[in-house]
């Protein structure tokens, strides 16, 4: 894919960004050197390279899973909240 002003419009109206003339000439210019280093590293060995998922070694800390009662009640609880419908917290639809 060419760098070129009106990519960079195109990419910039999708994310809603308002660049200048100017922006966009430098940005052109920083992409296009961003992506011959991306081409640059196609170009190392890696055979007989593992893959690296992560740089030190990390494990889950694992607990189990405890039931510990809670002083509060559930009518307390719901005394807490603004709206309730049907013995339950009620908030705004997400979808």
């Amino acid at each position: 894919m060419e760098i070129n002003s009106e990519n960079i419009r195109h990419l910039a109206e999708l994310s809603d960004f308002a660049l200048s003339e100017k922006e966009i000439e430098s940005l052109g210019g920083d992409l296009k050197n961003i992506i011959k280093y991306i081409s640059e590293l196609d170009e190392l060995d890696t055979d007989g390279v593992e893959p690296t998922y992560q740089v030190f070694e990390m494990e889950n800390v694992w607990r189990p899973d405890e039931i510990v009662s809670q002083d509060a009640t559930r009518e307390d609880l719901l005394k807490l909240t603004q709206n309730e419908k049907d013995n339950q917290i009620k908030v705004p639809r997400v979808l």
